[in-house]
């Protein structure tokens, strides 16, 4: 693994989408380490395969930053969405806008909806383009983890996928990310 001095943090925005800041503090064959700081996500957990459990999710998670709350506010999109395996199952997330704590988010009218909020974690992760279908996210996955434990990482969690692009998005213009949560 080569290590290089510590960056800044990145641009906090996507497309002109608020995302979670993250400073990267190594690389390796393929893949990039940051370190994230807490954020909030809003979560829903949704049955069945990849495709299902993503639009699923989404629409769940949209209604709710489109109004679908207690109070009828509108929050603003934020990239990526996220999506990790849960046994027969995918928890499916959205990172809520830094001017929201858990205190003062609305409350889902959805009562399948949750929040958490994350803790300082470091993270190991390939980005690709094109389309992120099941079977080359399980073969990204299991070709990053086998990477990351050559070069002695431990693997905490994972894998997460993430996406930062809507289905219309050309395949080559797209950014995906798999993602293992590895000891600092």
């Amino acid at each position: 693994m080569a290590l290089f001095a510590t960056q800044p943090a990145i641009a906090e925005t996507y497309k002109g989408y608020e995302m979670p800041p993250f400073t990267v503090v190594g690389a390796g064959k393929g893949y990039e380490l940051r370190d994230y700081a807490p954020y909030i996500l809003a979560h829903v957990r949704v049955e069945g395969g990849l495709q299902h459990a993503a639009s699923t999710g989404f629409r769940a998670l949209a209604s709710y930053i489109f109004g679908g709350n207690a109070t009828g506010e509108k929050i603003k999109m934020t990239v990526p969405v996220q999506q990790v395996p849960q046994d027969d199952a995918y928890d499916v997330s959205f990172m809520m806008p830094a001017r929201f704590n858990l205190n003062n988010l609305p409350m889902p009218k959805d009562d399948t909806i949750t929040f958490t909020q994350t803790q300082p974690e470091r993270v190991a992760v390939e980005r690709f383009s094109g389309y992120a279908t099941a079977s080359a996210l399980s073969r990204r996955a299991r070709a990053l983890q086998d990477q990351l434990q050559a070069d002695g990482l431990t693997i905490l969690d994972g894998p997460r996928f993430a996406y930062y692009d809507d289905p219309f998005t050309l395949p080559w213009r797209r950014r995906n990310e798999v993602v293992f949560v590895v000891s600092q």
